[in-house]
Formats: C-alpha cells, structure tokens, sequence
C-alpha cells in the first residue's frame, strides 16, 4: 500500500481530529496549513516555514494546547516520551558495511539479547564489545529486543510508544547504526523485534492526533492499533514507514514481528502480506535478504507459505509447540500449556511434522488448535524454535532459567536437540553458558500509580496460579533489573566454561554438517522409546542420539564416526552405543568428521 498523502515537508504531521495545529520548534512557533492528501490521507499538516536543516527541537500544539506533544514519528527523544522530539538524520552516518553480502535464514542461528541487561552497562555500545564473543560462538544473526522508546529508563521493550526512536538510554540512533555496522563488519546480521500489535500504557499520544488505535477494542494489551478501521490507510502506512526504518535507514536485516496473532485485521490483504511483500521489495532494491518473522501461537503455516500460494509470504514463525516439548522433556514440568507434551512421542512428532497442534485437541485451550504444514510449501528452516527464550523465562513467576535448576547433563542434551534440528535454532543470551543469573520481569514506570498497578497486577496473576506472592519479585524495584543483567565471569568457570564449549562445537557441527539445515521435512527419520527415555534422528548422513533418562542405554544400529559426545558414550563392537545417563552424541557416516 502506497498513499501519496503529502509533500515532502520536514516536519508533516497527519492529525485528522485537529482543527488547528502549530509546530514549536528550537523555541518559536509556526502555523501549519492542512495538505491535500489522497483518498483516505487527509489530515496532513505542513509547516512551510519551519527550519529547513540542522538539529531542531520540536514538537505540536493540537487546538491550542499550551502543552507540545511529541512526533508520532519521532527519531529521537533525548529528553523522554513525554517531552520535545529532536530531528535526526539517518543518512548523516558513514556507513562501512557495502561488502555485506547478507544472510538468508536456512542455515542460520540466532541470538536474542536484551540491550539493557547483555552487559553491566546495558547500552548499544556495549553490546557493540561483545560481538566478536557471539561471532566467535557460530552466530549469524543477533535479534535486539524491542529498542524502541519507552517510558523510564529500563523496560523488556514492550511498553514502547514511540516506534521511530531508539531508546536513548541505550544511545540513541546513531549508537544503533554503530551497532548494525560493527555485527555486519563481523558477520552477522541483525534482527529488530518491533511491535505493531499495542503500545505502553505511559507516553503513548497517538489518539490525540488520529484514529490510531480502536478505542474499546482491546487485546491482551490494551486498545487494538486500527487497521482495518476509518483512517486506517494512514495507520497502515505509519507501520510500513517504521519497518522501512530498520530496513533502509538502518541497515537491519530482518524483522521479529511480536504477537501477530492480536493484530485485529479484517482487510483481504492482511497487514502482514503487506509487510512480507515490503520486505521482499527493499531485498530487491539493496540485493540484500530481508528476513521477516512473525511469532504466532496460532499455528498457522499461512504465515510463511508463499504469496502466490495464498500466504503471507513471511520468512519464519516461531513454534512454540519445539520450546514445549524440549522443556517438559527435559525439565519434568506438566502444569498449564505443557499439559499435553509430556512424551518423547510428542518431541517426535514436533520433530517431523514441526507442530504437536496441527488440528488437534488442546487442553489448555479447551478446544482443537492449529493445522498440518504442507511441507511442499515450506522449508523447516520457516520455523524459528528454542528451549528458552524471553517470554519463556520473564513469564515465569521467578524469571528463572532450566539452568537455574538442571544440571549439566539436561542442559547439554537440550543444547544438542536444539542446534541440531530441522529448524532455525534461536538461543537466548546467556543459555550458552548455563547463566545463572535469572531474567525476571522488570519495569520502571515513574508513575507511582502505574507503578503500584503493575506490581500488583503481577502478583494477582500468579496467586491465580498457585504461587506464594512472596517469591514473585517486585518488577519496579531497581534489583529486579539490576538482578537479570548476565554475570560474564562465570562463563570461563567449572560447567558453565563446559557448556559454552558445547554451544560453540554444536554450531561448528551445523555448518560442517550442511544437511542438518538443508533436508526437508521429508529426509527426517525420527525413532524413540518413551520408557527407556531416549530419542534418535537421522539427517543425511548424520544420526543424533539423546538419551533424557538419568540411566545409560544401549542403542543399537548404531554405524560411523562419532563427531560430538556430551558425555561418556561407548562404542560397542558391531553396531551398537551406549549413551550415559542425560547425554548425547552425534555421528555420521560419511567421510568427513567435523572438527569443533
């Protein structure tokens, strides 16, 4: 969707709802005069006279409101959501990446980090420092949690209200670009988790300018964005314009679209169609791949089929039936969503068909859920999986990780089964190493009320859930935060130094193994015994072993060279292995052994 809704004004701005508007800039107000827009664009506003270049200070008196509001689209915001925006110019920055040639998904492993707590001093150019740890590591693409502006001063980035800005405590747009060009320098790309499905509940003026958001039509977080509503074209463009943003001005490789499931859209073309065909169209014009993944509890591979094929044309979705079959395996838990993944027969078939939910019976749900992939239109490479991640972690009452609990032997058979899978393995930082550190659920609202409601909000919902209210950490008390920030000396110590060593063989073992990534549904045999406790699988010319028992087991059938072993695996004479208790290995029988 393309609207030509107004000239090519400095300082535009669409609010339809206003029947006056002026711009104050660098101190000295200017009237703006309505533009002529297309059908379905008017409500531009232009202020002609305003100043044409160098950094302004600015903002809008709507019906002359005293108070200036900032731009919806701001790109920076040194002084906080509810004060003046400041002018930015992307192309102001010298760019050193022309030799990136780009990463496309299959093949690849991602690692989602969080600026604020990755490194003691949570910004962007920390984060920059530590990039040559994950190249080192196997990464090829580094996911940021939502960047973009928010109310106080750390946030997981789901509150954001200002969707064009990058949160200045994490340095601002041009400690962004810094960022971008140094992964790209080291060779990996960069995913941008954006959200276009609510806003914060602090900063957020949208609804003063236009019809941005669908008052009384709320999803889990708060009133709906409108698009499918009056005035929905320019909303629509609003959230284009910003994807485009991370892609062309900021060099961003891919996009993690958060919860598309609450974006309420009516439209017979689905927003996210237009965004996969935008994404398709910006890889065209810079000859770079441009990686859009949704994630969806829906389980619904429409998503990712092709457009032409009636799908949305996205580049991957997560499956979080992977995350929930890996964790009740290993870890034992059966209470709520976990309900129905408690056997190895249902890792199996997560393993080979990619969903457990494929038009079948959920009892969390209380309904059937979901549908078969046609796996002629996809690659398992579509699916973006993990054994932990954001969510499932900070959701947790206590925000403790399966290394807070499970010794090294889980923790290496779940590390195993990840980076070996069909699908496109996501870590989340600090799992390479068995952080020991917790990743709880933190905000800092300075609205005391705000404040008061979350913390409390917080703790109902886990009474709700049988937990003791006491255990549930305050999200507003500063240690909450300062808490979940990873410790990174005890990555070189004992268990946590084994691990890591792990993680970096596994991820050597999938780009020495291409057939790990490559094969389709189709080339991916999967055997298992529920009471023995152990599940094998066979890509190529490779075969994984994992055995999820505390007790060693025999396999037999077992044939060629043994390329990685978690722990104490014996080769018998003839064909046969026995693997300790919580172990695994990978062999193959072709010629080459991988060297890690």
């Amino acid at each position: 969707m393309s609207l030509t809704h107004h000239g090519s004004g400095r300082f535009d701005v669409w609010a339809p709802d206003a029947s006056a508007v002026s711009l104050l800039a660098n101190g000295h107000h200017y009237p703006m005069k309505q533009v002529a827009g297309a059908p379905g664009a008017d409500g531009w506003w232009s202020a002609p006279d305003a100043p044409a270049d160098a950094d302004v200070d600015y903002g809008y008196l709507l019906d002359g409101d005293a108070h200036p509001l900032p731009d919806p689209r701001s790109r920076r915001l040194p002084d906080g959501v509810h004060a003046l925006s400041r002018t930015y110019d992307p192309a102001s920055y010298a760019w050193q990446d022309a030799g990136w040639q780009g990463k496309e998904l299959r093949g690849s492993v991602i690692y989602e980090l969080h600026v604020g707590t990755f490194t003691p001093a949570g910004t962007l150019d920390a984060a920059t420092d530590k990039l040559g740890y994950l190249a080192d590591l196997g990464i090829d693409f580094v996911e940021l949690l939502p960047v973009n502006g928010f109310n106080g001063t750390h946030n997981w980035g789901y509150d954001g209200v200002q969707w064009f800005a990058v949160h200045e405590g994490y340095g601002g747009p041009a400690a962004y670009q810094r960022f971008v060009d140094a992964a790209h320098a080291a060779g990996m790309g960069v995913i941008q988790d954006v959200v276009y499905n609510h806003l914060g509940p602090s900063g957020n003026y949208l609804a003063r300018f236009g019809p941005y958001l669908k008052q009384g039509d709320a999803n889990t977080w708060g009133d709906s964005v409108n698009l499918d509503g009056p005035g929905s074209d320019v909303v629509r463009e609003y959230i284009l314009d910003n994807a485009a943003l991370w892609l062309r001005d900021y060099h961003v490789d891919g996009l993690r679209l958060d919860a598309v499931h609450a974006l309420r859209d009516e439209r017979a073309v689905h927003l996210l169609e237009e965004l996969g065909a935008l994404g398709d169209a910006i890889s065209a014009e810079t000859g770079l791949p441009k990686t859009l993944i949704a994630e969806s509890d829906l389980n619904n591979p429409r998503l990712i089929y092709p457009r032409d094929a009636n799908g949305y044309g996205l580049a991957g979705q997560w499956s979080d039936d992977f995350h929930h079959a890996v964790h009740v395996n290993v870890s034992g838990e059966t209470a709520g969503y976990y309900g129905d993944f408690a056997s190895l027969g249902v890792l199996a078939k997560v393993l080979k068909d990619g969903f457990l939910h494929d038009g079948s019976y959920s009892s969390f749900r209380g309904r059937h859920h979901g549908r078969p992939i046609n796996t002629s239109l996809v690659h398992p490479a579509a699916l973006v999986v993990c054994s932990q991640n954001h969510d499932q972690i900070g959701n947790r009452a206590t925000g403790d990780r399966l290394s807070q609990s499970l010794p090294y032997g889980p923790l290496a058979v779940t590390a195993v089964l990840t980076l070996t899978s069909p699908f496109t393995p996501m870590l989340f930082m600090g799992e390479e190493f068995g952080a020991s550190t917790p990743w709880q659920f933190f905000t800092s609202h300075p609205e005391p009320e705000l404040g008061k409601a979350t913390a409390e909000g917080r703790i109902r919902e886990f009474e709700r859930m049988g937990w003791d209210p006491a255990v549930v950490p305050d999200p507003q008390d500063p240690e909450t935060f300062r808490r979940s920030k990873l410790n990174w000396a005890e990555a070189a110590d004992g268990d946590h130094a084994r691990l890591l060593s792990l993680y970096r063989a596994l991820t050597a073992l999938r780009r020495a193994y291409p057939e790990l990534a490559g094969l389709g549904f189709a080339e991916m045999d999967v055997m298992f015994d529920d009471d023995a406790g152990w599940l094998r699988f066979r890509r190529g010319s490779v075969e994984v072993l994992l055995n999820f028992s505390a007790s060693p087991v025999r396999l037999d059938g077992v044939g060629g060279t043994v390329l990685l072993s978690t722990d104490g695996t014996t080769l018998l004479d003839g064909d046969s292995l026995v693997l300790a208790g919580h172990s695994g290995a990978v062999l193959t029988t072709g010629a080459e052994v991988a060297s890690s």
